[in-house]
């Protein structure tokens, strides 16, 4: 994957037609079929591995007429990039010449990822030779593949390309394919274009947010992070955190407004294009790595903004997404409008520069104000808590979590930058964390427990899932400080007994809702499942409520998990109990690679290093945990201050930094 152009396969390496299979570009499948047969059939695959994320390499031997004994004289080498580039090298072991026949069988659909996706392809279509090689034809699109060198034949019916090649003793032949996308005109841009919609998910109410799958040309856009490494005793922490700056590269992509700008995709196949609040929760996990990332995504997000006056004014855009089977499903424009003063906040305490705070400011001041608007033209028995994702509720618990950060990160901001409001942000956040405790806290003999949401009529909801992270997730404020949370401190103990328990805790992650909750399903989107991104949340809010085994544990139970899925997590798994013989169950929805799962795997990792900077008053504070739970760490190639920064954990959970940017004073 390279966005816009990623590609699927087998292990084979052949191009099927079947399922996902194909070649990609800008949401549309431009190759479905591209089956290689050589010498006497088919080649023997004995190798498919990805070697980055955009590149793979699969290895296959071939017979040939003549051939005596078991051992192939002729091997394949078959190297596939998301750009639509192939290339086929036939080695010869043979110590006499031979003619190879080679043919190639190619065709398309031109068929939206989506549709391809959700099961619904549409029919193959005709092929025409082409110069050296093929095309296809559809409404608006063509797809051309070109060979070099050319066939010697090609069979527009059959969709097929033919060869002979000569292989000296010990000698090798290369063919290279080149498939591209050919638009006669750009497609009319989009509320959700093809493959960044899940089944199942619903449409925002309002204005619908404009984001066309980005059609930028030329090079790939630079990495906006940091080259971080990291040493571990754990070695298998050290492939988790390159696999998922790798899969993070896979899915960025330039903003086609400002191509200067990037932003990281949802994930494939379902959220290749931008997917407001998962682009600013990865562009947050990833703040311990610089703040390039989260630039880009707050510039890219502030340009869809609502400007028209009216209820929606500061607004985000986004969809509306499943909340399980005791809830209407959230809005995630409400999630983003909540979460974009927050990770500018953070990152101006990691080093934004302080003329692009300055920048962003007004889009994090109408986000702040369509907050405050919103609390106080809901309904009026809500007592002024935030509603998602209509005016009449519900009242989210997290989506209360969400806002008691943004008004109290949001009015530091605020103090920071010289504006108002500030004072008016921490009134209506004391406020919100008097009521909440009370209104949002169900009393039982176990010792209660959150309410998953409060309905238009102010009933609670006691059903409990891993959306209860969330509360835990207080924030950076200067010197080093932890925003304080909508739970008091015994709730906050009880929270976390909670989430270690084994009703959410699987040994893998965290269920989305949990195991005796009415509706609890292990392959429910949102009422069962383990998502990685709210795993990643509790490990770093447990740890820093001084929570340390708890975190430690679901940090130790994330990496096995990661292990077994060959250190790419997908979005989410199924949420059934570990046992000592098991493995974690695939789900077969999930997007793989996933942005915020890439990036929650970072954050998990950063997290047990505890850094807490504060660049524009100088100072950054580093409390790992001090049980260490994956032993001794190296993290090098972080950033703070826009510098390199590492940091050394022993195995006793000692601090010690071995690079800073100069004057950066390590705080208490």
């Amino acid at each position: 994957m390279a966005l816009p152009g990623l590609a699927v396969s087998s292990p084979s390496g052949q191009l099927t037609g079947q399922g996902l299979d194909g070649y990609y570009r800008d949401g549309i499948r431009i190759l479905s079929r591209c089956e290689v047969r050589a010498g006497s059939g088919e080649p023997l695959v004995v190798q498919g591995r990805l070697l980055a994320a955009h590149r793979a390499r699969f290895v296959g031997t071939i017979r040939t007429t003549g051939e005596r004994g078991p051992d192939p004289e002729v091997r394949m080498e078959r190297l596939r990039s998301a750009d639509g580039t192939e290339q086929l090298t036939f080695r010869s072991s043979a110590t006499r010449p031979l003619r190879l026949p080679v043919e190639i069988r190619l065709g398309t659909d031109l068929a939206e990822l989506g549709a391809v996706a959700a099961g619904l392809p549409g029919p193959g279509l005709r092929a025409a030779v082409h110069g050296s090689g093929l095309r296809w034809t559809a409404p608006g699109a063509h797809a051309v593949v070109s060979a070099t060198p050319a066939p010697q034949d090609a069979m527009a019916s059959a969709g097929l390309l033919r060869w002979k090649l000569d292989l000296p003793p010990g000698g090798h032949c290369t063919i290279e394919l080149r498939v591209r996308l050919e638009l006669d005109t750009d497609l009319p841009p989009g509320d959700l274009p093809a493959g960044q919609r899940r089944p199942g998910d619903a449409q925002a109410p309002g204005p619908r947010p404009r984001t066309p799958v980005p059609r930028t040309r030329g090079d790939r856009p630079p990495r906006p992070w940091s080259p971080a490494r990291l040493e571990c005793d754990d070695h298998r922490a050290d492939a988790l955190l390159a696999g998922s700056l790798d899969d993070l590269y896979g899915l960025l992509i330039r903003d086609p407004a400002q191509p200067v700008d990037t932003y990281v995709a949802g994930g494939f196949p379902w959220r290749c294009g931008l997917a407001p609040a998962e682009a600013l929760w990865t562009a947050r996990m990833l703040l311990p790595l610089g703040t390039r990332l989260a630039a880009g995504t707050l510039r890219a997000l502030a340009r869809t903004q609502q400007a028209t006056p009216g209820s929606d004014f500061g607004r985000i855009p986004g969809a509306l997404r499943d909340a399980g089977p005791h809830a209407p499903p959230s809005c995630t424009g409400i999630e983003a409008t909540l979460l974009f003063p927050a990770v500018l906040a953070e990152a101006r305490r990691w080093g934004l520069p302080d003329q692009e705070t300055e920048r962003l400011l007004p889009a994090a001041e109408r986000c702040l104000r369509w907050l405050r608007n919103a609390s106080e033209e809901a309904d009026a028995g809500s007592g002024g808590y935030v509603p998602d994702p209509a005016p009449d509720g519900p009242y989210r618990s997290e989506t209360q979590a969400h806002a008691h950060r943004a008004a109290l990160l949001g009015a530091d901001l605020m103090d920071a930058c010289g504006a108002s409001d500030a004072a008016a942000l921490r009134e209506w956040a004391a406020d919100l964390r008097a009521r909440f405790r009370t209104d949002f806290w169900i009393a039982d003999r176990a010792g209660g427990r959150p309410a998953a949401l409060l309905a238009g009529d102010g009933r609670p909801l006691p059903h409990l899932g891993s959306s209860a992270a969330h509360l835990l997730d207080t924030g950076l404020l200067g010197g080093g400080t932890l925003a304080p949370g909508l739970l008091d401190a015994a709730q906050t103990d009880q929270l976390a007994r909670l989430l270690r328990g084994p009703a959410l805790d699987t040994g893998w992650g965290l269920r989305g809702l949990g195991a005796k909750e009415s509706g609890y399903n292990p392959f429910g989107h949102r009422s069962g499942a383990v998502r990685v991104h709210e795993t990643a949340i509790a490990v770093a809010g447990l740890a820093a409520a001084g929570h340390e085994k708890a975190a430690g544990a679901l940090a130790r139970g994330v990496l096995d998990a990661a292990d077994s899925f060959g250190h790419r997590l997908p979005e989410m798994y199924a949420g059934e109990q570990r046992t000592a013989d098991g493995a974690p169950v695939p789900h077969p929805a999930a997007c793989r690679p996933a942005a915020v799962a890439a990036a929650g795997a970072a954050q998990i990792l950063t997290a047990l290093a505890g850094l807490r900077p504060d660049v524009p008053a100088g100072t950054v504070t580093v409390r790992p945990l001090g049980s260490a739970p994956l032993g001794a760490m190296q993290f090098t190639g972080l950033s703070v201050a826009e510098q390199p920064f590492a940091v050394r954990i022993s195995r006793l959970g000692m601090g010690m930094v071995e690079a800073a940017a100069e004057g950066l004073q390590l705080g208490s």
